[in-house]
């Protein structure tokens, strides 16, 4: 037997591998697109193929499309929405068209498997047609941007879920590290005093935030264009499909779907596109910020990251924060990410958008990213331990820790007590004021309590060691 079969379109014919269920299209994208070696994102294809078998069912509903070429169909439709077949979608992520490649890898995957499940040989398209059948009433450019709403509404979902183990993970060191006192800093200077507790407590707000916009992001996806083929008119599309295909893609994905109003506006602009990166991007500096804090945090003492590996080819005994430093590489990658999606939705032209591909492609890349980082920083988060000694000795022997006493002896007072302290080279601060004021009113003031409490409390006005 031949190795190859011969398959023909408009240019010619061309030779295929014989057991490849992709055709001729694919095959020419395998040529014109080695570019990158990444392969599309298989949320992406999974996608396309529930799109798929959401035409197919509408076309077999309306009449359109036999039921015997439609169960075949649909039955490889789910094989692959499952994951199955996933060696058979090899053009690269990198292309040209408007997505049009994938979406011929997929018609014709989905028609060989099709053929095959009805005992067919693989190329024989008498049988079932990867235009004609798989594709029927469609275009590219209604299927391939549904597709990728779809798959960035589940990511999306995914997201929002290790973004709330993260924020959970955060608020449980709150809680354990509540009570721990520490000196704050701004701008790399020591400041105020603070609890270890309250910093974290503000790592946790923070990602809430991203938790929430995150969750409601997923409504600037919902509205699709399929149906509206190849410019949103909807023009070879029967009006009966039209009307059917969102209601059966809603069945199939289980999404809140809902056709545009506005079909030739949906299928011109990838502006919510741009939305939702942005609010990813949002993230990911939130995630870069955290990283980098905790990481000097590590460095002063004041909190132990878990050891995860050695550090150094070296240097024997060395541990990096090598987790948190790829955290902030996600965040830069993310930030890069969305500098594409911002370029590629501002490249369309008049009545599609011809780099959806790599707009696709930059977008699920940065969720998956957030997804697998998220996930390992809250498993790390939960095993960071408090350096309780270092938090104690930095807050005692810092002189900024009089500011909390400020409404007790006054600001003249304090500045004396800070001259003192400094002209007789003492070198703890709290020791210092115990003597100078009493260890009553400091042990008072100084307090996680006190310390971390909207405003202060009246202590009384005669507090001064006598």
């Amino acid at each position: 037997m031949s190795d190859t079969r011969i398959e023909h379109d408009f240019l010619g014919e061309l030779p295929v591998p014989a057991e490849a269920y992709w055709g001729i299209h694919t095959q020419r994208a395998i040529s014109n697109f080695s570019i990158s070696g990444i392969k599309v994102n298989p949320c992406l294809i999974a996608s396309l193929a529930l799109v798929k078998k959401s035409c197919c069912l509408a076309n077999c509903e309306t009449g359109h499309l036999n039921s015997g070429k439609a169960a075949a169909i649909i039955t490889a439709c789910d094989e692959i929405a499952e994951g199955g077949l996933s060696d058979q979608f090899p053009v690269d992520a990198l292309q040209g068209g408007a997505g049009t490649s994938t979406n011929m890898n997929i018609n014709e995957v989905i028609a060989n498997r099709a053929i095959e499940i009805q005992g067919g040989n693989k190329g024989d398209y008498s049988l079932i047609h990867p235009l004609e059948d798989v594709n029927l009433h469609q275009s590219t450019n209604d299927v391939y941007p549904s597709a990728i709403k779809v798959a960035g509404i589940y990511r999306l979902r995914n997201l929002a879920k290790a973004i709330a183990d993260l924020q959970g993970a955060f608020q449980e060191k709150e809680k354990e590290f509540g009570r721990i006192i520490k000196i704050g800093r701004t701008e790399l200077q020591e400041a105020v005093p603070i609890t270890l507790g309250a910093e974290f407590s503000a790592f946790a707000e923070a990602i809430s935030r991203d938790r929430w916009r995150t969750s409601k992001c997923e409504e600037r996806l919902r509205v699709v264009n399929l149906g509206g083929t190849a410019v949103g008119t909807g023009l070879t599309a029967p009006r009966d499909y039209i009307f059917l295909v969102i209601e059966k893609l809603r069945e199939a994905t289980g999404l809140g779907l809902s056709r545009g109003e506005n079909l030739p506006a949906e299928t011109a602009n990838a502006d919510s596109f741009v939305e939702v990166s942005g609010i990813l991007k949002a993230h990911a500096v939130n995630l870069l910020k955290i990283a980098n804090d905790l990481r000097l945090m590590n460095f002063l003492g004041e909190i132990k990251l878990p050891q995860l590996q050695a550090g150094s080819s070296i240097m024997p005994g060395k541990v990096n924060p090598v987790l948190l430093e790829a955290a902030i590489s996600v965040g830069y990658k993310v930030i890069a990410n969305d500098g594409i999606v911002t370029a590629t939705a501002s490249r369309g032209t008049q009545q599609i958008n011809e780099f959806l591909p790599l707009l696709a492609h930059s977008l699920l890349e940065t969720l998956d990213l957030l997804i697998n980082i998220d996930k390992l920083l809250a498993n790390h988060v939960r095993s960071i331990t408090a350096g309780v000694d270092k938090c104690r000795e930095y807050f005692e022997h810092s002189p900024m820790i009089i500011t909390a006493l400020l409404p007790v002896i006054g600001y003249e007072r304090a500045t004396q007590l800070m001259a003192e302290f400094t002209r007789t080279g003492t070198k703890n601060m709290r020791k210092f004021l115990e003597e100078k004021l009493g260890e009553s009113i400091v042990e008072k003031v100084f307090s996680s309590v006190s310390l971390t409490a909207l405003g202060y409390k009246d202590y009384g006005k005669d507090t001064e060691k006598q």
